[in-house]
């Protein structure tokens, strides 16, 4: 016998969907957090307070009005850093009190502390007391999340050199930025200081990046961004991080360029928070980023009873992926085989402006050497984008040639993340251009580059 049908080592997306699963099913499940509140690095420190971040400097900067008014214009002339972090502290707790109502009425128990394992079955739970405390379950699902990569050459100090987790405890807004590496974090947090007049310094080793999105969408991302002074360092590795005389942080890139800024922000990459889980007593190795590799289609791990979600096991580290990865780990766990998920799941990276993705990208069709045609709308030949003041943004769908179905639609402009769901549901119901031809749409909307782009793909394979 064990003390619980469940444990849920963490308390995030796919943790806290695990848990409620489980709860449902009639299972007893507990749930461990070492951090103050529940919620995980998603409600504390990434998903949530990014994207809060990012809302209240396009409100109080004034930036999509920027349109009609001008590059000058703001809705509130001074904004300094206790205005972000005001409204982000307002929006963590009422998720925190979300999920702690979610946990209570569905007789999920919670006990804060560091979890490992002390046997394949046992978790031993340690208080900030030092008090520590051992339970049994029959399964044990693994949602610990990830924490930043910090490598011994930066100086991180807290106040102007900072990891992803730290930037969201901002005490005073820079004037300048310089943000090493242009993955997902890098690049929304370095377009969203950029949104508040602050200069940005964009560095990546990789000539090229976001290399998983549509080339022709990072071509019309990348022109946004140097239209906004955004300066882009690609290609060259860092050799060194220092502090100058007057405390500003320094990056000395290996062809020789050297950037200066009074804030770094180091977002190169991210690592599994399982070095303390003692995983070895259950039998589970990890990668050398501290990942767990799990059979997709269960979320088990290389012991059966034990399950892994969330962005402990890797790609894609999405907050909506990692909520289903969850409920299909709970579902398999207590014998419930859940439905196959969609083929195709959107992918959304809140950067300014927003990006989002679902399907195949041209590269993509094209190394598969399907016969295709691509449609493109813009924003501005929209009526509610001239309404909005857009001046970019864009809208790209690919189609076969051959079969007339939808291949893929990539989005970036105002309002990506929303609009793609209409791509997502043709998409994974198999639909054709003609859905977008011969439907209706809302006027004036956004939606209607829907349209616009599906005649533009009709009348070149017309044509064709």
């Amino acid at each position: 016998m064990h003390d619980y049908d469940m444990i849920v080592i963490g308390s995030g997306p796919s943790g806290r969907r695990a848990a409620i699963q489980g709860a449902k099913l009639g299972k007893s499940v507990l749930v461990v957090e070492k951090g103050r509140r529940v919620g995980g690095v998603s409600v504390h420190t990434g998903t949530i307070p990014s994207k809060t971040l990012r809302e209240t400097v396009l409100n109080l900067s004034g930036w999509r009005e920027r349109g009609f008014y001008g590059r000058a214009y703001r809705v509130k002339q001074v904004i300094e850093a206790s205005d972000l972090m005001m409204r982000m502290h307002k929006t963590l707790d009422h998720e925190v009190e979300v999920l702690e109502h979610q946990f209570s009425r569905n007789a999920v128990r919670t006990q804060r502390g560091e979890a490992r394992f002390v046997g394949p079955h046992e978790i031993e739970i340690t208080s900030d007391s030092g008090e520590t405390r051992v339970h049994s379950a029959a399964h044990v699902l693994i949602a610990c999340g990830t924490r930043p990569f910090r490598p011994d050459y930066v100086p991180f100090n807290g106040v102007n050199v900072l990891d992803s987790d730290e930037i969201v405890d901002l005490k005073k807004l820079p004037r300048s930025l310089a943000v090493i590496g242009a993955g997902v974090v890098g690049v929304e947090y370095a377009t969203i200081f950029s949104a508040l007049d602050v200069a940005v310094t964009l560095i990546e080793p990789r000539p090229t990046f976001l290399d998983f999105i549509d080339k022709e969408l990072i071509e019309e991302f990348t022109h946004d961004l140097r239209d906004r002074n955004v300066a882009l360092r690609l290609g060259s590795a860092v050799t060194s991080i220092t502090l100058s005389e007057a405390g500003k942080p320094t990056v000395t890139l290996a062809n020789g360029r050297v950037v200066q800024a009074e804030m770094l922000l180091f977002a190169a990459g991210r690592v599994g928070a399982t070095d303390a889980l003692n995983l070895d007593a259950a039998g589970i190795a990890t990668d050398h980023r501290g990942r767990i590799a799990v059979t997709p289609a269960t979320l088990q791990t290389s012991a059966p009873h034990i399950y892994a979600a969330g962005d402990v096991i890797g790609f894609p580290s999405l907050a909506s992926t990692s909520m289903e990865q969850g409920r299909v780990a709970a579902c398999h766990a207590f014998g419930l085989q859940p439905t196959p998920p969609p083929e195709f799941f959107p992918y959304g990276i809140y950067s300014v402006p927003e990006i989002s993705t679902v399907g195949m990208t041209e590269e993509e069709v094209s190394k598969r050497e399907i016969a295709y045609e691509c449609g493109v709308a813009r924003f501005r030949e929209t009526s509610r984008g001239h309404i909005m003041g857009l001046h970019s943004g864009m809208m790209k769908m690919i189609f076969s040639t051959k079969t007339r179905r939808l291949l893929g639609v990539h989005i970036v402009g105002e309002g990506a993340t929303e609009l793609i769901h209409i791509g997502q549901a043709v998409l994974n119901l198999k639909g054709t251009i003609d859905y977008f031809i011969e439907n209706t749409f809302n006027y004036p909307t956004l939606a209607e580059a829907y349209k616009i782009a599906g005649l533009d793909a009709w009348n070149r394979m017309a044509r064709a």
